[in-house]
């Protein structure tokens, strides 16, 4: 999670590091590229709701943006909505 007193602009730095190196090649591209397209226009409170869904497993994480399943209730959320709606291009 975040320093006390980060500057925003290190937090997105720090979060798209953390998108490419999730762990799975699949993963690494897929929240990756979303980062690099969207973590600029985010304000703290959705770095916040990215950063928690960054904590999920790599198959969870990949279900819900693939939509093979739901994600839970308190992770469905407008970042959420964003990784949803992302495709991917090779």
């Amino acid at each position: 999670m975040r320093a006390p007193g980060e500057p925003i602009e290190v937090r997105r730095k720090r979060l798209r590091f953390r998108s490419w190196h999730r762990g799975t090649k699949e993963m690494d591209l897929l929240v990756g590229q979303f980062a690099d397209g969207h973590l600029a226009g985010f304000d703290s409170a959705q770095l916040d709701r990215f950063e928690a869904l960054l904590l999920e497993p790599d198959p969870d994480l990949y279900n819900w943006m693939t939509g093979a399943a739901e994600p839970p209730p308190e992770l469905d959320h407008d970042v959420m909505k964003l990784m949803r709606g992302f495709r991917y291009e090779p």
